[in-house]
């Protein structure tokens, strides 16, 4: 079988590619820049050249295609806004997609995204749902909530380096998993009979709290955290400046999602039936405390050799000014 993954250069999306290249699918991947994608097809991918905000670049991407994967999403760095990306490109590719007639259709969503209308980003990610569900094709929805991925940033690397880590609000408990589960999912569904025309979620086994994760690196790397506590007032602030600019205005979506993070509601889900379903193993998972585990370890590893290298350096410049050649 032939796909197409588009957003397949992102955290999810390549995850999602390398998972289909391993299982033998044919994989072709939407690329707005051949030289950013270079590792994809370094990994056996075909790349074709389109932007989902141009819609006559599209249908040559999916000539011979049998799925297609959409894990695509703005970036806050992107000249383009979310609603550009995240709405009009993603309605673009699913026009594209009937018109081509390519029957399947997979597409991640975020979880309660129904719940925040106020939100930017989770409002637009309900109207493609809906979209999708209303546009005829056999389409599954894969609703996830976090990605372990992005707690290194957040939390691992400022403990290491001794900066701060910024913690907003009453903040919500959240079922992280890693990106490369979550791609076993997506490719799961494309052989699954029970996944089409339905939407799942996509959680870890345990909601992490802020402070949690914070106590697990902490008790991982032997080091204290720098905790900088930001009130949910300062962030509504900015949100309100960068959405007078345009060129900010992928920021102050993204500031808004500080607004489901902070309700101090868990972000969770129940997933015995998506497991069920999937025909896979929660048991084959990774938990956060193995990945935190394996990542500090390694970190902690390199750091203890570069020490070790550093006093040997240290020690044989003493030993030469000690005992100088003449």
């Amino acid at each position: 079988m032939k796909i197409l993954i588009v957003g397949a250069t992102g955290t999810l999306g390549r995850q999602i590619a390398r998972r289909a290249l391993d299982e033998g699918y044919e994989v072709r991947c939407l690329v707005r820049s051949q030289k950013k994608a270079a590792f994809l097809k370094e990994w056996g991918a075909e790349l074709v050249g389109g932007d989902l905000c141009q819609p006559e670049t599209l249908p040559p991407a999916l000539e011979g295609v049998e799925a297609v994967i959409d894990a695509a999403t703005a970036r806050v760095t992107d000249a383009l806004s979310i609603k550009q990306v995240d709405w009009q490109g993603n309605v673009n590719l699913i026009q594209a997609t009937k018109a081509a007639g390519v029957d399947r259709f997979i597409f991640f969503s975020i979880l309660d995204a129904d719940k925040f209308p106020h939100v930017p980003l989770m409002d637009i990610k309900r109207c493609v749902e809906l979209y999708l569900a209303e546009s005829g094709l056999n389409y599954t929805i894969l609703r996830p909530c976090g990605f372990l991925q992005g707690l290194i940033g957040q939390y691992a690397i400022p403990i290491l380096e001794n900066q701060s880590i910024w913690v907003t609000g009453n903040t919500s408990p959240i079922a992280y998993m890693d990106t490369q589960d979550i791609a076993k999912f997506a490719i799961k569904a494309l052989t699954v009979p029970e996944t089409q025309n339905q939407a799942f979620p996509i959680a870890g086994a345990k909601a992490w709290s802020a402070d949690a994760i914070i106590q697990l690196c902490e008790q991982l790397s032997g080091r204290n955290a720098r905790i900088t506590r930001v009130p949910l007032g300062l962030l509504r602030t900015a949100r309100n400046i960068t959405q007078f600019f345009q060129w900010t205005w992928n920021i102050s979506d993204r500031l808004s999602f500080a607004e489901v993070v902070t309700t101090g509601k868990p972000l969770e889900a129940p997933m015995d039936e998506v497991y069920r379903v999937f025909g896979l193993n929660p048991g084959d998972m990774t938990t956060l405390e193995s990945y935190m585990g394996e990542y500090f370890e390694r970190i902690m590893k390199k750091l203890r050799e570069l020490d070790y290298e550093k006093q040997k350096k240290q020690k044989k410049k003493a030993e030469k000014r000690r005992y100088p050649r003449f």
